[in-house]
């Protein structure tokens, strides 16, 4: 999954104009990772799995506000 940023001040609704790559799936040791690269650079990210389910909660409320937000 790619994703384009664009802008240069941080924050949420502020773009950048970089790309970064970012895989998720489940560890040997049954964690839950995020891996993101960009420009050379790797965040590994792991999570219980209880952890990763509230972040997908997270994740789909924020879309939901995002749909609302885009049919105004």
């Amino acid at each position: 999954m790619t994703h384009q940023i664009k802008g240069t001040d941080m924050g949420i609704n502020n773009e950048r104009d970089v790309e970064a790559n970012m895989q998720i799936g489940p560890t040997d040791l049954g964690m839950v990772r995020i891996f993101i690269e960009a420009d050379g650079i790797e965040i590994p990210m792991d999570f219980e799995p209880e952890e990763a389910d509230e972040i997908a909660e997270e994740i789909k409320a924020a879309a939901l506000a995002a749909r609302a937000v885009k049919k105004r």
